[in-house]
C-alpha cells in the first residue's frame, strides 16, 4: 500500500485523484498508483511525439524557405551577370534595370532585347508568382514633355504586352506607367538623339511590388 505521504507527491507530480479529497488523504492501492503513472507516462509520451513532429515541421519549412531563397540568389546573381542587369531593393519592391532600350522616336522590342525579358518572366513565375510587375517607359529629352510621355508609355505597352504573351504573365498582374522624359530619371543626363545617342534614355525598368519569397524578404547577390 502506498503511504499517505508518498499520495501527496503523486497529486504533486500531477496524477490527481489518487490521494486528495475534501476529507483529506485517502490510502489508494499500489495497483491503481501504477496503473495512474503508466497513464500519465503515456500522456507525457505522446506530448513528446507531437512536439517533435512540430519542431520537424517547422524545421522543414525553414529549410525549404532556405533552399529558395539561395536557387533566388543564384538565379538573379546569373541574371545580373549574363545581361549586365542592375538590381535594385526598394522596400517592397525590386527594380530590374535591365537592357531593354528603343530606336530613336521608336517604341517597338527590338528583337535582341527579348531574351533579358524572358529571364525575367522566368524569375517571376519561380520566384514570385502573383506579384503586380509594373514596366516603366521612359523617352530621351528630345522633343516636348507631352510628346515624350506618350512615347514612354507606349514603350511600357509594348514591353507589357511582350511580358503576357511570351513571357506568360498573367495581364491582370501586369501594369504599363510612363514617366516620358523626367530629368530625374535620365542615365545618362541631356542625351539623347536623332541616331544611338541617348539611346540609354530610351528605355523600360521593370519594377516586382509587394517583394516576398515564401515569408521573407528577398534575397540579393552582393
Amino acid at each position: 500500500m502506498v503511504t499517505c505521504h508518498a499520495a501527496r507527491v503523486a497529486a504533486a507530480a500531477g496524477i490527481v485523484g489518487l490521494a486528495v479529497s475534501v476529507a483529506g488523504c485517502h490510502k489508494v492501492s499500489q495497483t491503481d498508483f501504477n496503473n495512474e503513472v503508466a497513464k500519465l507516462r503515456q500522456e507525457m509520451q505522446a506530448g513528446d511525439q507531437k512536439s517533435g513532429a512540430q519542431a520537424d515541421s517547422m524545421n522543414k519549412v525553414l529549410a525549404d524557405h532556405q533552399r529558395r531563397l539561395d536557387a533566388l540568389e543564384q538565379q538573379l546573381k546569373s541574371f545580373q551577370d549574363q545581361y549586365k542587369v542592375s538590381i535594385e531593393k526598394v522596400q517592397d519592391q525590386l527594380k530590374f534595370d535591365a537592357p531593354v532600350h528603343f530606336d530613336f522616336n521608336q517604341a517597338e522590342l527590338r528583337e535582341s532585347d527579348q531574351p533579358v525579358l524572358d529571364r525575367f518572366a522566368s524569375v517571376v513565375k519561380e520566384f514570385y508568382p502573383g506579384a503586380l510587375v509594373t514596366v516603366e517607359g521612359f523617352a530621351d529629352p528630345a522633343g516636348s514633355e507631352a510628346y515624350n510621355h506618350k512615347l514612354g508609355q507606349k514603350r511600357a505597352d509594348a514591353v507589357r504586352d511582350y511580358l503576357a504573351s511570351n513571357g506568360g504573365l498573367s495581364a491582370d498582374e501586369l501594369k504599363a506607367v510612363s514617366y516620358g522624359k523626367a530629368a530625374n530619371r535620365q542615365v545618362v543626363k541631356g542625351a539623347h538623339g536623332p541616331g544611338d545617342t541617348g539611346v540609354e534614355n530610351r528605355r523600360v525598368v521593370l519594377v516586382i511590388d509587394h517583394v516576398s519569397v515564401g515569408t521573407d524578404q528577398a534575397a540579393l547577390p552582393n
